[in-house]
């Protein structure tokens, strides 16, 4: 994971052996998200990060269907908080990001998911959860590492250290 903001106040990494086991990790964040949540969600194609954002729209008491929002860039769901599920993979750069209006104050009171993170490399706030999904040696195992920038989301880390 590249850096360009200051070090990380905690990382982490685990094996998740099953899309469940990233979904309950998903879960867990998202119960103990705070307004103002940022994560930043990088990896290949197929590496869980709908799977994850699914988990933490659960955690945050979401009861709408949510699917990546690969062709509208964005969807809002209503839960404990409002999730704000951002899907970058088809911007050419952060600078299409803004212009879109994709990430903007209103995000401060509920939570952001952002998938393909590494697209807005530059833009992201400083505070902030970056997790990487990679695929493992099994089919259905991914490595799953983490960064967290500032202390909202180092606490919020803790969900992912002991789930």
């Amino acid at each position: 994971m590249e850096r360009t903001t200051a070090p990380a106040a905690r990382r982490g990494s685990l094996v998740s052996t099953s899309s469940q086991q990233t979904h309950a990790l998903g879960r867990e964040v998202g119960r103990a998200a705070v307004p103002g949540t940022l994560l930043a969600l990088r990896g290949p194609l197929g590496a869980g990060k709908t799977q994850l954002a699914k988990g933490v729209a659960e955690g945050l008491g979401v009861s709408t269907v949510v699917n990546s929002p690969t062709f509208v860039l964005m969807n809002e769901h209503v839960g404990r908080l409002r999730l704000y599920h951002v899907d970058a993979y088809r911007l050419a750069d952060s600078e299409e990001a803004v212009a879109a209006g994709l990430l903007d104050e209103r995000e401060l009171d509920g939570v952001t998911v952002i998938e393909w993170a590494d697209r807005l490399d530059g833009w992201l706030p400083l505070d902030r959860l970056e997790i990487e999904l990679m695929p493992g040696t099994g089919p259905s195992e991914r490595l799953v590492r983490w960064e967290a920038y500032g202390p909202i989301h180092a606490r919020l880390a803790e969900a992912l250290d002991s789930p």
